[in-house]
């Protein structure tokens, strides 16, 4: 019980940016910061690989329509990555309690994802690219911040995380009509492509 609150909030932020949870608790523990990481995620390939992936999340996550796709790829990644981490925050082994953490840690990252996801879809909508960079950096920076509080105040940063995943699923339903006319041109432009694409391929007769 004592790390579920870091566990709630390492699964929110990795619903959002993965990578950022990893590479900043690798960081945090590899540097002595903290000894509530476990050395799985201090490793030196484990960062780097993390490092660079964040980057490319940093570029794909400011352009508009791009990051529907990367969040699209991602809505199996991030769920099974704040599951993972928040089991090795867990620690003991594949006991009972390790499951359960990882089960919190998959299902709230699940959950802030599909915000996220919404979210992003909602703002495609808008012409201007500049709502995608101002949100983006938005995330980066405030997963990069509770998961850093929640290391020193696990208790205060579950319960931020846990008003702004509520704030965020309002929001979402708030904005459903919008992302719902978004996904049906979406759907109206892929057809009008396939039927472009269908009537090309088809030899002229006579």
């Amino acid at each position: 019980m004592s790390v579920l609150p870091l566990v709630f909030t390492s699964g929110w932020a990795s619903g959002i940016n993965a990578y950022a949870v990893v590479l900043l608790l690798g960081l945090l523990g590899a540097t002595g910061v903290t000894d509530d990481v476990p050395s799985a995620l201090q490793r030196p390939d484990v960062l780097i690989v993390a490092a660079v992936l964040f980057v490319c999340e940093a570029v794909a996550d400011k352009v508009p329509y791009v990051d529907s796709v990367w969040d699209a790829v991602h809505t199996v990644i991030r769920p099974i990555s704040g599951g993972v981490v928040a089991a090795l925050l867990a620690g003991h082994d594949g006991s009972l309690p390790q499951l359960a953490a990882g089960a919190v840690g998959g299902t709230t990252a699940l959950l802030s994802h599909l915000v996220k996801a919404g979210t992003r879809i909602a703002v495609n909508t808008s012409p201007e690219p500049a709502s995608n960079i101002v949100l983006s950096l938005a995330e980066d920076l405030g997963v990069a911040a509770l998961v850093a509080f929640a290391v020193f105040h696990p208790v205060i940063a579950a319960s931020i995380a846990a008003v702004l995943l509520i704030g965020g699923i309002a929001l979402v339903i708030f904005m459903w009509s919008r992302i719902r006319r978004f996904l049906r041109r979406r759907r109206a432009r892929r057809e009008e492509k396939r039927l472009a694409a269908a009537g090309a391929a088809v030899p002229p007769t006579g």
